[in-house]
């Protein structure tokens, strides 16, 4: 069974920093490539971050470069998001995405809920 199970949201003040944890199971990890999506209560589900097979082939959205960080971990099949300097704006559930490289075939995750508020 294909399985994405996002962990480490919650509640974080403004200027704080959370990790996500995106752990993958029931399929090829390494023949995926993977990313961080986000949907706020009134927007539309938005890209935040890509990262193809390996940390050196990453990409962000504007909103997000330079506080966010995405990496994998393929002897853990697991993918994270390092996120720093958190606004109010970065409130959202953000979902965890997979892509087979091969066919296109993705697959989705539940949802981390990450609140950024005083």
């Amino acid at each position: 069974q294909v399985q994405l199970v996002e962990s480490g949201g919650g509640l974080v003040q403004p200027g704080g920093s959370l990790r996500l944890s995106c752990a993958a199971s029931g399929f090829t990890f390494t023949a995926h490539s993977m990313s961080w999506y986000r949907q706020g209560p009134r927007k539309e589900r938005e890209l935040v971050a890509v990262i193809t097979t390996s940390d050196g082939d990453t990409h962000y959205a504007a909103s997000v470069k330079g506080r966010f960080t995405i990496s994998r971990d393929n002897g853990k099949n697991t993918m994270y998001l390092q996120m720093n300097s958190l606004n109010p704006e970065d409130t959202a559930v953000y979902l965890c995405n997979a892509r087979d490289l091969y066919n296109g075939l993705v697959y989705w995750g539940k949802g981390t809920l990450v609140t950024v508020s005083s």
